[in-house]
Parts: C-alpha cells; structure tokens; sequence
C-alpha cells in the first residue's frame, strides 16, 4: 500500500482508475530516448494491465526505434510496437513522464487524436496537455505515481513489474543520493524489495557496465572540456560535447552517452555542468545539471525543454556555441538577473 501523499486530486485518480478499467486496449506511450523512469514507468504499469486480459501496446516515438541497452534487462519490452504499428486514434492513451506533447515525438499526432489523453508524470514543468492528469512534482519518480495508480487499481505487484518500477525510482533519485529523494521514496524502495527483486543486478545493468567505446568517447569528450569560472553569476559553469562523428569513429551507439553528464557534473569549481550531444539526425540534446543553487529547469523550460530545478534538458538545431550563447545567460541565480 502506497504511502506517498500525492498532490494529484482524488477526481483525477477516480477518473483514471475509471477510464483504466473501461479500456480493453489502452495504448501506453513514454517520451522519446527513453530513461529508466520513462520506460520502466510505461512497461510496469503495462504488465500489470496485461496481466488482467487486457491487449496492451506500448511505444516511444523515436525515428530509430531502438530500447537503450542499459535498458534492455526490463521485463515487459514485449508489449512494444514501433510507431508505425501504434495505434493512430487509441480510445485511452496514457503517456509518461513527457512534461509536453512534443516529447512524445512520432507519437504526438496520435495523442492529439485519442479519446482520452491520461497524462502520468512528476515533472514540475508538466504543459497539462492531456484530458486527465496524474502529475505529482512531488514524487521523486514518474514510477511513484505509477505504483500509487496500481494500489489504486488494486492490482498485484510482482517481481516484474517492481523491477521496472525500481529502475525508475532508483535512477530519478540518483541512487537516492538527490534532494528530492523522500521518506515515500525509501518507503516505495522498501516495499519493490519485498517482491524479491536484485538490486544489485539492478545495478549493475544501469551503472557498471559499458563498452571500451565509451572510454574512447569520453575521452574525446573530456579532453575538450570548458571551465568559465565567471559563469552562472561567478557559480562556475563546466561544459563539453559529444558529437556524431566522435561516436560514429568508435561506433558508439548515441544512448551510450547519456550517462556522460554524470562524470561532468563532478567539477568543484562549477555550479552547473552542461553535456550537449548530437544525435544521428545531426540535432543536439542538451543535459544539464545544478548543485542546488539553480534551477535549471527554469533555464530549459525557456529553451523548449523541462525537467528537474536539479536536473534538466532541451533541445537544440542551433550550433554548439550558439545553443550555449542561448543558455548561459538563464543560468543565473535567481536575484542576479538583469
């Protein structure tokens, strides 16, 4: 039983339970260039549903449709179609952790044509674009909410689909190691435990692993590292970038960088750190982290993207320097803005 106190309103849980139940095909879809959270959010809740007869199908609208292969340990990827297969008119779509319409890539023309758009996230910059929502910034992970609806259904959790949950909990909480890590958190953790899953299969599947290629690329990427002391208000600002011909010498494939921002963000001289990396279409996603003192939500939600006041991101079709002329000035602290 959840012990979460969600900031989602009983009506909204009543109509999702309501809208859930009544669905014999709901269609379930995360954003684009999926995280644990996104994925293990989306295909625990599916294996529950699936298990009780309903036909399930599940996607991510990315043009190469490929699961990450820090990924592919989740139980459940048989639910997934690609976005060709997905329906284009479901009766109940229900997305998650996609603050915005335009996250669901491929598939945001079908949310635009659902019957009923159930929105599932915890992202504060959430746009609300759906018919209902279960969005609680609050929540230290979108797979929170996720086990708070699955109470709420009163469906079973077994080792599956706590395994999902617990990837995406564990991930948005940076081992539990970020502010937003709450008693509910720990709670939730305790309780996925129970089911028998391995945390420490968990982890090394998510953390300790990676192919001699990323040391390669890494490299690449740390070599051309930039520290501007003067930056973020006199804060620090540390940056790099990963490019596509840096993965493609290696033949990196692009999900393998995610986890760069990790090791950048380690710098003392610098409050945010800043990883942009170019995907195979030649665009660039752009990561960005804080200590505490900026909200760099705040920052990417001006530039199209959301996320976390510690943690955030957006998208760019502008140059590497242009996008940092763009973001660097709304990384100042609150207070010191012209």
């Amino acid at each position: 039983m959840t012990t979460n106190e969600s900031a989602v309103g009983e009506a909204d849980w009543r109509r999702a339970t309501e809208l859930i139940r009544a669905a014999d095909t709901p269609a379930l879809a995360c954003h684009v260039s999926p995280d644990a959270d996104a994925l293990g959010s989306m295909l625990g809740l599916g294996l529950a549903l699936a298990r009780t007869g309903k036909k399930v199908v599940a996607s991510f609208g990315d043009r190469v449709f490929a699961v990450p292969r820090l990924l592919r340990f989740l139980p459940g990827q048989h639910l997934l179609v690609e976005p060709p297969a997905y329906p284009a008119e479901p009766d109940l779509m229900i997305t998650f952790d996609a603050s915005t319409m335009e996250r669901l890539g491929l598939l945001a023309p079908h949310a635009g044509k659902a019957g009923e758009l159930l929105v599932i996230d915890h992202h504060v910059s959430n746009t609300r674009f759906g018919t209902v929502h279960l969005v609680d910034p609050g929540a230290a992970s979108t797979t929170m909410v996720v086990e708070e609806l699955i109470d709420r259904l009163g469906l079973p959790i077994d080792r599956e689909v706590a395994t999902c949950l617990y990837a995406g909990l564990v991930t948005d909480t940076g081992s539990f190691r970020h502010s937003i890590t709450t008693p509910a958190a720990h709670a939730l953790a305790g309780r996925l435990l129970a089911t028998g899953l391995r945390p420490e299969e968990i982890a090394r599947d998510l953390w300790d692993r990676s192919p001699f290629a990323y040391l390669r690329v890494l490299g690449t990427a740390l070599g051309r590292a930039t520290l501007e002391p003067d930056a973020v208000g006199g804060l620090g600002l540390v940056w790099t970038y990963v490019t596509r011909a840096d993965r493609a010498a290696e033949g990196l494939p692009y999900d393998e960088v995610e986890g760069m921002i990790d090791v950048v963000r380690r710098v003392d001289e610098a409050e945010v750190a800043v990883v942009l990396k170019e995907d195979d279409e030649g665009g660039w996603n752009v990561s960005t982290r804080s200590k505490g003192t900026v909200d760099v939500a705040r920052a990417c939600a001006a530039l199209g993207g959301g996320g976390h006041p510690r943690a955030a991101g957006f998208s760019s079709a502008l140059t590497v320097a242009d996008t940092m002329a763009a973001l660097r000035p709304l990384l100042a602290p609150e207070g010191s803005r012209s």
